[in-house]
């Protein structure tokens, strides 16, 4: 059967169409494909000297030098325990996030990126250097959230709802805490999800 794009785009965020499949399938090996990426890059921050690339490409609140980790960060970690902890989860929520269409995922992780970057960057603690995609995964799950309730998509608040019994135990690092987690990105990550949801809802 053929379909009309805006027809076929439809189909896929349908629960139960082979489109749905077909789209979340495509999602989820395009996701294991960006992992290896962000392996290659803390191999080569092990390689030029450990935390190298973590000083020259995060965020260093209140330092113009620092803004540019806004676009830098989500893609280094301070260790391989860092990057283990982040590639599950954005393997997951990025899965289900990149199903509901290309174009609108490129454009929710950079409104995501921007708002969970600058956020860092303004109130962040100075004299701190922030890396990691946790505030990408934050991002994710409340873009899934939010869509849930901006679109009336079940399947999206479900998925986000499943995700969150998952790794509940998480949440709570978007509140204040004397760990050395940077809760501002995980709760502007957050923020900007739901903002992107409904810049990017799908209009009927």
């Amino acid at each position: 059967m053929s379909w009309a794009p805006e027809t076929r785009a439809d189909a896929a965020t349908q629960f139960g169409t082979d489109a749905f499949y077909a789209a979340l399938g495509r999602a989820f090996v395009t996701m294991c494909a960006v992992i290896p990426v962000l392996f290659l890059v803390e191999a080569l921050d092990v390689a030029v000297g450990a935390g190298t690339l973590d000083v020259a490409g995060g965020i260093i609140p209140h330092r113009i030098d620092g803004l540019d980790g806004v676009l830098f960060s989500p893609f280094l970690h301070s260790g391989w325990d860092h990057l283990y902890g982040n590639a599950v989860p954005l393997i997951l929520v990025g899965t289900f996030a990149l199903a509901g269409g290309a174009r609108r995922f490129l454009w929710s992780t950079f409104v995501i990126m921007l708002v969970s970057g600058l956020g860092v960057w303004f109130v962040g603690d100075p004299g701190t250097v922030v890396v990691g995609a946790s505030g990408v995964v934050f991002g994710y799950l409340g873009l899934l959230f939010a869509r849930g309730f901006v679109e009336r998509s079940w399947w999206n608040l479900g998925v986000a709802a499943f995700i969150g019994l998952l790794y509940w135990y998480q949440i709570y690092n978007i509140l204040p805490t004397d760990r050395a987690v940077s809760w501002q990105g995980h709760l502007c990550g957050l923020i900007g999800g739901f903002l992107a949801a409904f810049l990017f809802r799908r209009r009927r």
